[in-house]
């Protein structure tokens, strides 16, 4: 599984993601950021009560981060500043 969701991470076409090798499970009450979606709303996608594999990675040239939350179904990505603030749905891809 953890294959399979660095695969398609490598592939959405963000460099850094395309250095992300591992993933640590984490639980969803940690994760669980409320973000910025597409439609300009905020809202949790995840479950606090659900574990996920992720990661964090550097934005190259800036102080945020990409967040990499995912399970069998889907992959979360955000993007945000120091501690999880002003985070925003960058994809949110199916398996």
């Amino acid at each position: 599984m953890k294959e399979k969701i660095l695969k398609r991470l490598h592939e959405l076409g963000i460099e850094e993601l395309k250095t992300v090798d591992s993933l640590n499970e984490l639980d969803g009450c940690y994760i669980n950021l409320e973000c910025k979606l597409p439609n300009g709303k905020t809202g949790r996608l995840l479950e606090d009560r659900k574990k996920y594999w992720g990661n964090q990675v550097c934005q190259t040239g800036t102080d945020k981060c990409y967040g990499i939350a995912s399970n069998e179904n889907q992959i979360a990505v955000y993007l945000y500043g120091n501690n999880g603030v002003d985070a925003e749905l960058v994809a949110w891809i199916k398996l």
